[in-house]
């Protein structure tokens, strides 16, 4: 039985050599060569690039001549590059899409298939849909090219020069270079690489690096800018005096922030505390976004000043969809994506970090100092995330537990069930907790948040307790 190619959140992800094999990355291709080829007109171009990862060069050019059957050109990137920078080259070009080879912040062993739609967006779950049945009809019928197609030729492109000019438009390089402030940047032995500190090198900016050499096995861990990882870029950031880290995943579309102490910033304070930036700074006020999983300091931020305020499921072609509609400054989800109005509507983890550098440039203070700040304009937010593992028997009584409204969490009364993606009740004093079962493994997604770091270890032990006594 032929392996059942889904696109999630963000692509098709499988370990290589296990499902995601050279059969199945060609019965992939077959079915975007064929969706591609009903929704174009005329000559089509499919931008294909790829991270860092193991056999991701012979992947491509298996994919490139795949489309080169189907009589769809492709633009073969020849560089490992940041999924925010093929998202910008296929707006730039106006392309019909892309085909990027990344697992993104998933362990070494994985490779996986991101499909952008002419917009530079992720797909939708309309598209990548129509993208599963081809390959299903691939499957019954041979998937042969169709005979009229002509066969097209490849073009090698680059895509590094044309973001990094987009990036000076977008930062105020200026204001960080006058600061005098240090940088340091850690790459995760990704698709980043040369990208961040390049450019602020370029610009006159002291900027030191960690990890600036190609591992397929990305140091032995998944690269994920996440705390526990980012103790070698601590280390130069101590070494050097620099005032901020930043860090990108394997594909470049998450990030870390370390500030000047070492603390590691939670992306659902980045994202809060970048959205008050852009207001003061920018000025935009036309709208923000973040996924129901996110922390609610923006909603109150969004009330502070005036804002108007999406909630979208988790997913951020969601909020990329707010982007493009210019509806959003900002549009960002805890798990370390964001994006900003005018610019690529998909996540961009290298534009997050020099944005958070110019944040702490031009308002001179430390991360933690500004957040503190913010805690004064809004009250205080501390968010948690954690993953339940769950038998096939309790898994079974909490998807029956979760489809009930509850009127109470742990003696609390609740004053809101929020059904946008999971299930999310909020609290009477504006705590909350969120869950959401995985489609793919027996886990749940727990989300919590409270005003109060003692009243987190609360919410998060009632949110356990919760999941146990399903």
């Amino acid at each position: 039985m032929a392996t059942e190619i889904k696109f999630g959140t963000s692509g098709w992800r499988a370990i290589v050599a296990d499902e995601f094999t050279f059969h199945n990355v060609r019965r992939a291709i077959t079915g975007i060569a064929r969706y591609v080829r009903s929704a174009s007109q005329g000559q089509a171009q499919l931008i294909v690039g790829r991270d860092p990862r193991f056999m991701g060069e012979t992947f491509v050019d298996v994919a490139a001549g795949l489309l080169e059957q189907y009589g769809i050109e492709p633009l073969v990137v020849t560089e490992a590059a940041p999924t925010p920078a093929i998202s910008w080259e296929v707006m730039r070009r106006k392309a019909d899409g892309a085909i990027n080879f990344t697992a993104s912040h998933n362990p070494p062993e994985y490779n996986g298939i991101k499909f952008s739609t002419p917009d530079g967006a992720p797909a939708l779950p309309e598209y990548t849909s129509q993208i599963e049945a081809a390959i299903k009809q691939a499957d019954v019928d041979g998937g042969a090219p169709p005979a009229d197609a002509k066969k097209a030729a490849r073009t090698e492109i680059e895509v590094k020069s044309h973001y990094l000019a987009r990036l000076r438009e977008v930062i105020d390089f200026a204001a960080i270079r006058k600061s005098g402030i240090k940088v340091c940047f850690d790459p995760l032995w990704g698709a980043a690489r040369g990208y961040s500190d390049e450019l602020l090198r370029e610009e006159g900016i002291a900027c030191a690096t960690v990890h600036d050499t190609r591992d397929v096995l990305f140091g032995g861990h998944a690269p994920e800018p996440d705390d526990h990882l980012l103790n070698d870029l601590r280390a130069k950031m101590k070494e050097t005096g620099a005032r901020i880290g930043i860090a990108t995943d394997g594909d470049a579309d998450r990030f870390g922030i370390v500030d000047a102490d070492g603390t590691f910033i939670s992306p659902n304070h980045i994202i809060a505390l970048l959205f008050d930036y852009l207001v003061e700074s920018r000025g935009w006020k036309n709208g923000v976004a973040k996924s129901v999983a996110t922390t609610n300091m923006v909603n109150a931020l969004a009330d502070y000043h005036k804002v108007p305020l999406h909630e979208t499921p988790v997913g951020f072609k969601y909020i990329g969809e707010l982007i493009k509609q210019d509806e959003i400054a900002i549009g960002g989800e805890e798990s370390a994506g964001l994006s900003i109005r005018y610019h690529t509507p998909d996540k961009d983890g290298v534009l997050a970090g020099l944005l958070c550098c110019e944040m702490v440039a031009k308002r001179g203070k430390t991360l933690g100092e500004q957040l503190q700040a913010a805690f004064g304009k809004v009250g205080s937010f501390y968010p948690e995330r954690q993953n339940f593992h769950l038998t096939d028997e309790v898994k079974a009584k909490f998807t029956e537990k979760v489809k009930r409204d509850p009127t109470d969490f742990a003696g609390r009364k609740v004053a809101e069930v929020v059904r946008k993606d999971g299930l999310k009740l909020v609290l009477a004093d504006g705590s909350w907790v969120c869950y959401r079962l995985s489609g793919t493994e027996p886990v749940v997604r727990v989300y919590t948040e409270a005003r109060s770091e003692d009243d987190l270890r609360k919410m998060s032990l009632a949110a356990r307790d919760w999941v146990e006594k399903a």
